[in-house]
């Protein structure tokens, strides 16, 4: 769980997420990782990990939801990994996730997906269209097969970690690059849909976070293709 300035949801959502946790009857740790809180979250966090045995509390330096999910992943010791955020999060995704991981034929990685059929975004009219626009540019431009990278993820660790380590995105498009990768690596992804409620508004203001991710895009664009050679296509 990512956690930056997260000072007024942060004891709740933990609280709430290990009471769920718990009540499923499987061990598992939950990995806060604080990075550039200027409010005190990172002494919540501190306080939650001395409060719950499950909770292990990392922080960063810097501002950077992308190398926070990417030191939370790394760090963690379980087979599956799944990634919350502070306000968006539900345990019951993991029960259906890790059924699906489980199964056979599972996939690499389950992406809880706000556009897929049966999903419910309450969020507010400009962050959908936000949203739709981004998954049109992933489809388009990179050939995605899901219809969304951002949000709770289910991933079999094992598999998605050298992916991780080889991802360049930071900020808002390390969990887009890694699905990516995951993708143009030939593992399988698939999408549970999900009902997403805003419950507090977004940290980083729209105006400021789509010229950065078009860009990032453009940059992540050419870093696939360079990997790949001029000479293939997707």
């Amino acid at each position: 769980m990512p956690a930056y300035n997260e000072a007024e949801l942060l004891e709740r959502s933990v609280g709430e997420v290990v009471e769920g946790m718990r009540s499923l009857g499987l061990p598992f740790e939950v990995i806060v990782v604080e990075n550039g809180s200027r409010d005190a979250t990172a002494t919540i966090a501190d306080g939650l990990a001395t409060r719950f045995d499950e909770v292990t509390a990392l922080r960063l330096p810097d501002p950077d939801y992308g190398a926070a999910l990417r030191a939370g992943l790394l760090a963690a010791a379980g087979d599956v990994v799944v990634n919350f955020d502070v306000d968006y999060y539900d345990v019951a995704f993991v029960t259906d996730a890790r059924a699906r991981l489980d199964a056979s034929d599972g996939p690499a990685i389950v992406v809880g997906s706000k556009r897929a059929e049966g999903a419910r975004d309450e969020r507010s009219a400009i962050r959908r269209l936000v949203t739709g626009v981004f998954s049109a540019v992933l489809r388009v431009g990179f050939g995605l097969g899901v219809s969304d990278t951002h949000g709770m993820k289910a991933m079999r660790r094992a598999v998605v970690v050298p992916l991780a380590r080889a991802c360049h995105s930071g900020t808002d498009l390390f969990d887009t690059e890694l699905v990516l990768r995951a993708e143009r690596a030939g593992l399988r992804t698939v999408e549970l849909p999900v009902v997403v409620v805003e419950r507090r508004p977004s940290r980083s203001p729209i105006w400021r976070r789509v010229p950065r991710t078009l860009w990032g895009l453009v940059r992540l664009r050419v870093l696939l293709w360079r990997e790949r050679g001029p000479g293939t296509v997707g």
